[in-house]
């Protein structure tokens, strides 16, 4: 028998149904666990499933009957693989559950910002319409979507998802190679030059030492000022300083942003402390969350325990 300890359940919205394994088992869940907890609460478990909280080596020294972390997401920066390599205890995560629901909530942000949603909202809440007497005012610059350019930084299920929905608005789609590097792979474009075309550029590379605050000051200053950055792939691929520094000097027109580098962020994060500008859209690390997103992501999950139980893992990393 497996014994099941699932220690952040609360990532999961209680409406979304978790099916049961198809194994024998027994279940425990938390529905938050603070670093702290995890040892005492995974000492006979053998199979654990986290979203967010760490797994360093440190802590899963300490869980003797551990076999399988199964990741109720799909970033796994949280754990040590190296670790559970040499340990050999089997690590899954969750696999192309959320290609609907991140581009979407993408071109969301991308529309709201390139018409400037929130700023003719927040003025009209302010009374700017009244005070002006015509049927219409335009206070903020809109800009058409279709035949403009939108530079991708990365380029797997997610980047080429929201690839398929840009060309299909009629934008110029272009891949950025990697940072720094002076030739280009087929299908992609140099690093800088997709700063200089991009009219929006949207970021969904894995979170790493050579991508962390991969869009900082020197970048924002080759950008369209224009332009609009959207992060909806992980919080430390941006420069949050440098960027609402962009916004406030005016070398962006605007940026949505759905990932903080903590999370969750409070009034010291930068974003958070100008979450009033009117060109600045924050969403809580929702991007992925349609219900159907969130319904796969649990099918597979469990799908993921099922196999690694039949000695067929699957996902691994």
């Amino acid at each position: 028998m497996e014994t099941i300890v699932f220690l952040d359940r609360s990532t999961i919205p209680e409406h979304i149904t978790i099916p049961q394994p198809n194994i024998d088992y027994q279940w425990r869940e938390y529905a938050a666990t603070t670093p702290e907890q995890v040892i005492e609460r995974l000492q006979d478990a053998s199979i654990v499933i986290t979203n967010k909280v760490i797994l360093d080596a440190q802590r899963l020294s300490q869980c003797p009957q551990l076999k399988m972390i199964a990741v109720a997401a799909t970033g796994t920066n949280n754990i040590d693989l190296d670790y559970c390599r040499q340990h050999n205890i089997t690590v899954s995560n969750i696999q192309g559950y959320a290609t609907n629901s991140v581009p979407e909530h993408v071109l969301a942000m991308m529309f709201a910002l390139k018409r400037n949603l929130v700023g003719y909202h927040q003025d009209i809440q302010a009374g700017v319409w009244q005070q002006q007497k015509q049927f219409c005012f335009f206070s903020h610059p809109i800009s058409d979507i279709a035949g403009s350019t939108i530079g991708i930084i990365g380029k797997g299920s997610l980047g080429n998802a929201v690839a398929t929905l840009a060309k299909a608005l009629g934008m110029t789609v272009l891949f950025a190679e990697r940072k720094g590097a002076n030739k280009c792979r087929e299908g992609y474009t140099l690093f800088e030059s997709v700063l200089a075309q991009a009219d929006v550029l949207t970021l969904h590379c894995p979170l790493a030492e050579q991508t962390h605050n991969i869009i900082s000051s020197d970048e924002f200053k080759q950008m369209k000022s224009t332009s609009v950055l959207i992060n909806a792939g992980r919080g430390g691929l941006v420069d949050e300083v440098a960027l609402v520094d962009a916004l406030l000097t005016q070398q962006i027109a605007g940026a949505g942003v759905d990932v903080f580098t903590q999370e969750p962020a409070d009034g010291s994060n930068p974003l958070i402390a100008n979450a009033h500008l009117p060109n600045l859209i924050l969403t809580p690390h929702v991007a992925w969350g349609s219900d159907s997103a969130i319904q796969t992501l649990v099918d597979q999950l469990i799908n993921n325990i099922e196999q690694f139980v039949a000695g067929i893992p699957q996902n691994q990393v």
